[in-house]
């Protein structure tokens, strides 16, 4: 959609903070569908990164290491954050683009609200040209001169004898000269600080914000691999640190307004009523620029905070343990090769001569443990059926007193057998 341009006449901080929100709203969703419709080179980048994300994982299939469950489910949970980050703008407006530009406004009016501070129920923009008018019309009123002030060729204002005279330039003389162009000027300086610290911070965090927004597509495409997870957390922590450093301005704004506000209109009143304010343009002064470094500790404070975030440990580290195996198989295989190299007499075993090595050493084991298992099992004769024909007799250990065993049937000779047969 078009931002309204800026009128000459109208109110100019009104008009620039919302140029300023309009534009932001504007980079960050028509940037994001713009990078993220088919055939752009962000479209054409995910399907190429996408392509090195699956082929890096077969190619660990590859070398044996098998994912696990958990390791599986990671991976499919990353490419659909990966494809709903650059590609559904509905699930980015709902997730990242709402959060980014629309809670930093709530969270100041709630806050602001609770705490009774002007601008908190959305009228900010009104307040702060409320306090540039005023500050407009101070400037052109002046501040007022002083009774007892001279004018800049050191002549009274009024015809006093030569003694009053000289009373008068001793009272002048402990403080310094009344100069109403110099007031002009500090009330000029004043004025100058309150419009660029405010405008300049509140522009700030809302352009920052619609340009990390705009370019989300882009940067979602670095949480596929552990080696460019960094560059996507630093587009988070930018976008934090924007979407805080929001709140913190729009808060120190309305804690200042709340000071100008009342304090400038009773100056007003004093100059309506013709009283003279020459303290003024100091004060004013000083007050800006208070106002304006504690916005910029603010901003620096949310951005520390911000720099803070990090991706959860559990995550990070199956992804670190996932390259350290990856990394580890590598240097197998390279260290295998070099071998291989150094002794070029020594044939290269392949994989599958390696498998049928250990199953047949498994089944050599195997049949060892069956015979040793079998060992000591004789038959009547006291040899061991598992020992083979050519090899030495095992004689039976026979216990002592059990070599000659009780007969259980009498005992017939062979002539007994043919008496009887006569």
């Amino acid at each position: 959609m078009a931002c309204p341009s800026l009128s000459p006449d109208g109110p100019f901080v009104r008009d620039l903070l919302g140029y300023v929100d309009c534009q932001a709203q504007t980079i960050g969703a028509s940037g994001y569908q713009a990078l993220a419709v088919p055939g752009s080179s962000v479209s054409i980048a995910l399907t190429g990164m996408l392509t090195l994300f699956v082929a890096a994982f077969g190619y660990r299939m590859l070398l044996g290491q098998t994912p696990s469950t958990r390791d599986a489910v990671l991976a499919i949970v990353k490419v659909g954050i990966v494809l709903a980050l650059a590609t559904s703008w509905s699930a980015y407006r709902t997730v990242v683009y709402d959060v980014a530009l629309r809670t930093p406004a709530e969270l100041a009016a709630s806050i602001g609200a609770a705490s009774a501070l002007p601008g908190a129920n959305g009228g900010l923009e009104a307040h702060l040209q409320a306090v540039d008018d005023g500050l407009a019309e101070l400037v052109r009123i002046g501040t007022g001169r002083p009774d007892d002030a001279v004018d800049n060729v050191g002549q009274a204002p009024q015809t006093l004898t030569p003694a009053q005279q000289q009373q008068q330039f001793q009272r002048l003389g402990q403080r310094p000269r009344w100069d109403p162009q110099r007031d002009a000027e500090l009330l000029g300086n004043a004025r100058t600080i309150y419009l660029t610290s405010a405008l300049g911070a509140l522009a700030a965090v809302r352009l920052v914000t619609g340009l990390l927004l705009a370019l989300g597509p882009f940067f979602a495409l670095f949480l596929l691999f552990d080696a460019t997870r960094g560059v996507f957390e630093g587009w988070l922590r930018a976008l934090g640190g924007a979407a805080l450093g929001g709140v913190t301005t729009a808060i120190v704004l309305a804690i200042e307004l709340a000071v100008i506000e009342p304090w400038l209109a009773a100056i007003l009143a004093e100059r309506e009523a013709e009283v003279a304010t020459p303290a003024v343009p100091i004060e004013l002064l000083a007050l800006s620029l208070v106002f304006a470094l504690t916005l910029l500790a603010g901003l620096i404070a949310a951005a520390k905070i911000a720099h803070g975030f990090r991706i959860p440990v559990a995550v990070r580290a199956v992804s670190d343990r996932l390259v350290t195996d990856l990394q580890t198989t590598l240097g197998r295989e390279s260290g295998a090769r070099r071998g291989t190299a150094e002794h070029p007499d020594t044939p290269e075993r392949s994989r599958a001569l390696a498998i049928a090595d250990a199953a047949a050493t498994a089944q050599r084991r195997e049949t060892v443990t069956t015979a040793s298992s079998s060992f000591g099992r004789m038959d009547e004769r006291g040899n061991n059926p598992q020992t083979p024909a050519r090899g030495p007799t095992v004689v039976p250990i026979v216990p002592i007193g059990q070599s000659a065993r009780r007969r259980t049937t009498a005992r017939v000779s062979a002539g007994a057998n043919r008496r009887e047969a006569l």
